[in-house]
């Protein structure tokens, strides 16, 4: 039994994680200041003797004794890291920072959950961890691109200048239970005006491609990372392979949730990746097989059923 702290564990990642490390008979300590976290996400842990629940900013320092750190702490959609870029740009730096001198004063082994948005809009695809990404440092995505970029330097840095024990991992596109339905993110969105009878927007023409990768496949990879051989770091791309287009994507949901959604095209937002595709070749090597199970049919059905209870709830709550 170990004891772990998963910063921004009431988010939609870091629930998911913070159920399966309860699962396997940890002690997990929960920290989040619910800026796109939300309680009810956890609540069926908080009966648990060993789930700890703690408000906090991780801009300021945490002290706990642990052995473990998952630092999932930021905002990861655009429409939630550009509502208040100063403080997207500061979790990621700041967060490193704090999360970094806690493991280092109490010798705790400490992930870095990264993301694929470190390679900007790409020109090389599939993208390996070895390409350094084309990101625009000045744009509209810059506050969490150059945020997470800046972390994953304090994280090597802090393993180099004092031993301390890391692993970066870099995230490509999730989904499933427990996303924020108005964050902004495409499956969500898609999903959410499918529900709801509403237009499908599309930004440019559609074409551009995501690689979509269930909840559960990204928690079973960062588990897998924090127990790998310590001479592996990372980082190491953590994502489906499967390629689709926004299109593809849209007639899917449609097709799904027997909507009768129409399709709509909107202009294309500033520095929006035109492609994004894991090499997970690395993941596979150094994580004892590790590659997504769950099929993108199969997790849209499983995160659609999540949206209809949500929606249903909202409905009588009104």
């Amino acid at each position: 039994m170990k004891k772990i702290l998963v910063t921004g564990g009431a988010g939609f990642v870091g629930s998911h994680l913070c159920a399966r490390l309860l699962e396997e008979g940890n002690d997990v300590i929960c920290l989040d200041n619910y800026f796109t976290g939300d309680k009810k996400n956890i609540l069926k842990l908080l009966g648990n003797p060993r789930f700890e629940l703690v408000r906090h900013d991780i801009t300021e320092p945490y002290y706990a004794e642990v052995d473990e750190i998952y630092n999932l702490a930021c905002p990861a959609s655009p429409v939630h890291y550009q509502y208040n870029p100063i403080k997207t740009i500061k979790t990621s730096v700041m967060g490193a920072i704090n999360t970094l001198g806690l493991a280092k004063r109490v010798k705790a082994k400490i992930l870095q959950a990264s993301t694929s948005e470190v390679y900007g809009d790409p020109q090389v695809h599939p993208q390996p961890e070895s390409y350094w990404g084309h990101v625009n440092p000045i744009g509209i995505r810059s506050c969490y691109d150059e945020g997470k970029r800046c972390a994953e330097t304090l994280f090597m840095d802090y393993h180099n200048q004092n031993n301390v024990a890391i692993k970066i991992i870099r995230i490509f596109n999730t989904y499933g239970p427990n996303m924020n339905p108005a964050d902004g993110r495409v499956v969500s969105n898609f999903i959410v005006q499918a529900l709801k009878g509403e237009d499908i927007t599309i930004f440019g023409d559609g074409m551009q491609t995501r690689s979509f990768q269930y909840v559960d496949d990204l928690v079973e990879g960062m588990i897998r990372m924090m127990n790998s051989d310590d001479a592996f770091l990372g980082p190491v791309n953590l994502g489906n392979p499967n390629e689709f287009t926004m299109l593809e994507l849209a007639e899917a949901v449609i097709a799904l949730t027997g909507s009768q959604s129409k399709i709509i095209h909107l202009a294309l937002p500033q520095d929006d990746p035109k492609q994004r595709q894991p090499d997970i070749s690395l993941a596979k090597e150094k994580l004892g097989g590790w590659q997504p199970k769950v099929e993108l049919n199969e997790g849209l059905i499983k995160t659609i059923a999540y949206f209809e209870n949500l929606l249903k709830q909202e409905e009588v709550s009104r």
